[in-house]
């Protein structure tokens, strides 16, 4: 398909750089994993028994390192919660863990920038929270490490602060589904394929923002990410 044979111009197409190239990773997909940090689960006051889950964010809500966000529409409870992110380089249907990592090509950081009151509004009805997570500006996200320059990171301190004041303090380690276990689960559900990522999860200490707060977060050995809140659109 080019440009010519569309009635309408073609969207750009959404992609985040890679660390030590000067080509780009075009993102397909944005898979997101509910409740897997249990400190966080327990903030939130859910039932910890309970699986992980997955919701999607569409790639053209990405946001670059450096970038200022606008504060979006319709909420007054905008939350950070800093993620793991997986890159995949290849897919399929029902990955076994043992072979998912073949399918990763690296990681990356983010924030799944939230707005709770929406949220939590959805999860009382019943309804989906596609109002609460995807949304403009939702997916910041930093520069790619390739896998076969960091291998896959199971430890590390995973943080973020809030104009210097650190809200979000975790590790890996505390991933209840671990990157293999993510991929074989969310792999069951759809046919995953190369320009996925996969937001893994967000340790506790998630908390409000207002306009004109500065964020920083980062995963030890993976990279960091610093973002803006600015005035509404």
């Amino acid at each position: 398909m080019n440009a010519a044979s569309t009635v309408i111009p073609l969207p750009p197409q959404p992609s985040l750089p890679v660390v030590g190239e000067t080509g780009v990773y075009p993102v397909r997909r944005i898979w997101c994993v509910g409740r897997n940090y249990l400190e966080h689960i327990r903030e939130m006051g859910n039932d910890e028994r309970a699986p992980p889950f997955f919701f999607a964010k569409h790639a053209d809500m990405l946001v670059a390192d450096g970038a200022t966000i606008p504060y979006p529409p319709l909420t007054k409870d905008l939350h950070h919660e800093v993620e793991l992110i997986v890159a995949m380089k290849s897919g399929g249907l029902n990955i076994p863990a043992e072979k998912a990592l073949d399918h990763v090509y690296g990681y990356a950081v983010g924030i799944d920038l939230t707005r709770r009151d929406l949220q939590l509004a959805s999860r009382k009805k019943e309804r989906p929270w596609e109002i609460g997570k995807s949304f403009d500006y939702s997916a910041p996200c930093s520069a790619i490490q390739p896998a076969s320059k960091i291998g896959h990171p199971t430890a590390g301190k995973i943080w973020l602060t809030v104009n210097g004041k650190e809200t979000q303090k975790g590790d890996l380690t505390e991933l209840i589904w671990n990157v293999p276990e993510i991929i074989w689960q969310l792999s069951q559900q759809v046919k995953l394929a190369a320009g996925d990522i996969i937001m893994t999860g967000t340790p506790a200490g998630v908390s409000q923002l207002q306009v004109g707060d500065k964020l920083e977060c980062g995963v030890d050995g993976v990279g960091t990410l610093k973002v803006s809140i600015g005035e509404p659109e």
